[in-house]
């Protein structure tokens, strides 16, 4: 009985691909792999096949990615005061 979670390809071959993370993201990725006995290619792989099953069979040119929305609260500055309170703290030469 193959495990078709922990074993991706059987019947093929795999290609090699290098991606860079930023140090925490790959920190993090190491700490999850550990805590799952898990190698961190296998996590890349599962998170890579959630994306793609997002997508389903569609081209890649017709998917459009939404950006996130987050509720943050309130807006605390009107829109005419921002660039005054993004400096504010700036010392002065």
């Amino acid at each position: 009985m193959i495990d078709t979670n922990i074993i991706h390809v059987y019947n093929g071959y795999m290609q090699k691909m290098q991606i860079l993370f930023p140090e925490p993201q790959m920190a993090r990725l190491r700490r999850i792999a550990a805590t799952l006995d898990r190698p961190v290619s296998e996590l890349v792989r599962s998170a890579v096949d959630f994306w793609l099953s997002r997508y389903g069979e569609t081209e890649a040119a017709s998917v459009a990615e939404e950006p996130p929305m987050y509720g943050c609260g309130e807006i605390l500055v009107k829109p005419q005061d921002l660039r005054e309170q993004a400096y504010e703290d700036r010392a002065e030469p």
